[in-house]
C-alpha cells in the first residue's frame, strides 16, 4: 500500500519519529489510524444513543409528557462527556 501525504503531514510524521516516541513512520501512521478508528467507533455509538434518545423524546411527546430542552441538553452533554472519558482510556 502506498500512501501520499501532504508536505505538512509528512513533516509531522517525521517529527514524531525524530522525537523518539515512534521508531518508524509506519508506526506513526498505524497509531493515527488506531485513533481514527476509536474516534469513529465512539462517534457511531454516540449517534445510535442520540437516535434512541430522540425516539424516547418523541414517544414522550406523543404521550403528553413534557420534555424540557434543558433536561435533554443535560442528558446529551453527560453522554458526550462519558464517551470522551471512555476514549481517553
Amino acid at each position: 500500500m502506498n500512501i501520499s501525504l501532504t508536505p505538512e503531514l509528512e513533516a509531522f510524521v517525521q517529527k514524531q519519529v525524530e522525537s523518539g516516541l515512534y521508531h518508524s513512520q509506519s508506526e506513526v501512521i498505524r497509531e493515527g489510524l488506531r485513533l481514527l478508528k476509536r474516534f469513529n467507533d465512539h462517534s457511531e455509538e454516540y449517534k445510535l444513543w442520540l437516535n434512541e434518545q430522540i425516539a424516547i423524546g418523541l414517544d414522550q411527546l406523543d404521550n403528553g409528557q413534557t420534555v424540557t430542552a434543558e433536561g435533554a441538553r443535560l442528558r446529551i452533554r453527560n453522554k458526550a462527556q462519558k464517551l470522551m472519558k471512555k476514549s481517553d482510556s
